[in-house]
């Protein structure tokens, strides 16, 4: 991870929420029927049907099926989470891609997607409020996001604990928020952090810090636990080892290895307790288990490990970690007798980050593929995705982490992944800013909506 200062014109574009290196042509046009059908409106699945409408010149048939009134972001949640920011800067709608790219929406939840006969490729059954609607097809992109996994509680490992994760912005961001609002002034805040790969890389890190400084500032008394499954900090490195050592000091403590075992809790209120075990590596990388740890909380944050949700698991896509596997030149699946299907977002497994940004990117390039196939082209062989993020370490201050991701073959194992290239030194691996400041705060903001703007106007 390299920290490098970048004047504004050059963040700016290399964090572009558009920048993606795909030489599409306009020429590109489908031959026959070119429908589509995208499951999920988050910012994957919108992104996809926004730009295939777009780059086929509307003549690709979009349909977007999400269940829910409206999108709730999870980027700036943390923010809303300490109570600086009203909940409804989050909230996002599929209106404007109705009217403007002529997306057909239908509220529902997809139950079955099988081969279509001589209707369609593929046959999509989607459960309404009216009853049960079906879609005939020739490629579904899927963007369900992620399902969390069941915690076991210590009273009863059959039972899953009654937790607060908030990593799923929405009615628990305000459960959490309450809860930290009602802390004692001397209580302690425990959060845990799964085994990567988990949605958003910097965002535990960033929960913690805005957590600390929101207690720091209304509660002086009050703690931080952070209990990390991984060895280290996963994004952002050098700047959260800057927020976690200087500016909460007195008040937040960091321990990585720490794997979640159970969680005792009880429905509707904040404290619980939280068992983990103490895991080390050795000189080859083995995990050792050490022992374990029990740490009582006034206030209890478990997020879960996770995996793709609960669509590409029933379609059988995903792998045994919980994700599906995925050509990177088209979010196409890799497994046997799913042409045609492509999973785009959190629930792909890429070597890309899960993060909002980068939804936003696969997306693109999974339809500029869609786009491609429907003329008789194949994929665009290197596509380049650009990941990018800003993260509050306080109600004031910001960093940034940018990384521009090659699709390239390893030259050893001859396998095809996305590889983090500085821009500036040319180097593999992720920029970060060179610590936090109040400019970038503002700048956060103006990112944000120039992101969200792009997937949802």
């Amino acid at each position: 991870m390299r920290t490098v200062r970048m004047n504004k014109r050059e963040l700016l574009k290399a964090l572009s929420a558009g920048s993606l290196a795909l030489p599409w042509s306009r020429a590109a046009q489908p031959a026959g029927l070119a429908r589509v059908v995208v499951v999920g409106g988050g910012m994957a699945g919108a992104t996809a049907a926004k730009y295939l409408r777009l780059w086929s010149q509307r003549s690709i048939e979009v349909t977007l099926v999400e269940p829910s009134a409206q999108y709730t972001s999870n980027i700036m949640s943390n923010l809303v989470l300490t109570g600086q920011y009203s909940p409804s800067i989050l909230n996002y709608g599929w209106s404007n891609l109705q009217r403007n790219y002529g997306i057909a929406r239908v509220v529902g939840s997809v139950t079955a997607v099988e081969p279509g006969g001589s209707l369609g490729a593929w046959k999509v059954s989607i459960a309404t409020a009216s009853g049960t609607q079906v879609r005939y097809c020739e490629r579904v992109v899927l963007a369900p996001g992620i399902q969390f996994d069941a915690v076991p509680s210590m009273q009863d490992a059959s039972v899953p604990a009654p937790i607060l994760h908030a990593w799923q912005a929405g009615p628990q961001t305000l459960q959490l928020r309450d809860q930290l609002a009602a802390m004692p002034a001397t209580g302690r805040f425990v959060m845990t952090i799964p085994k990567a790969p988990y949605r958003c890389p910097p965002g535990p890190y960033e929960r913690a810090c805005v957590v600390a400084d929101y207690l720091k500032r209304n509660k002086p008394g009050a703690q931080v636990l952070v209990l990390d499954a991984n060895p280290d900090i996963m994004a952002e490195r050098e700047n959260f080892s800057l927020a976690f050592g200087t500016m909460y000091a007195s008040n937040l403590r960091y321990l990585s290895g720490r794997v979640l075992r159970s969680v005792q809790a009880s429905a509707g209120q904040a404290g619980g307790a939280v068992r983990v075990d103490v895991v080390v590596r050795d000189a080859s990388g083995q995990e050792l288990v050490m022992g374990s740890e029990t740490h009582e909380a006034q206030v209890l944050n478990v997020i879960p490990p996770h995996r793709a949700g609960a669509i590409v698991q029933a379609l059988g896509l995903a792998d045994a970690g919980g994700f599906a596997p995925v050509d990177g030149r088209s979010f196409e699946s890799t497994l046997p007798g799913r042409a045609g299907l492509h999973v785009i977002g959190d629930a792909a497994k890429t070597t890309l980050p899960k993060a909002g940004h980068v939804g936003n990117q696969g997306a693109k390039i999974c339809a500029d593929a869609i786009v491609r196939a429907f003329a008789g082209l194949p994929p665009y062989a290197t596509p380049t995705a650009n990941s990018a993020c800003f993260s509050p370490l306080s109600n004031s201050l910001a960093s940034w982490l940018t990384a521009v991701y090659q699709y390239e073959q390893d030259p050893v194992s001859g396998a095809w992944r996305f590889v983090a290239r500085d821009q500036v030194a040319g180097t593999v691996g992720a920029t970060e800013a060179a610590g936090p400041s109040t400019e970038q705060f503002e700048k956060m903001g103006t990112w944000y909506r120039s992101l969200m703007n792009e997937t949802y106007l």
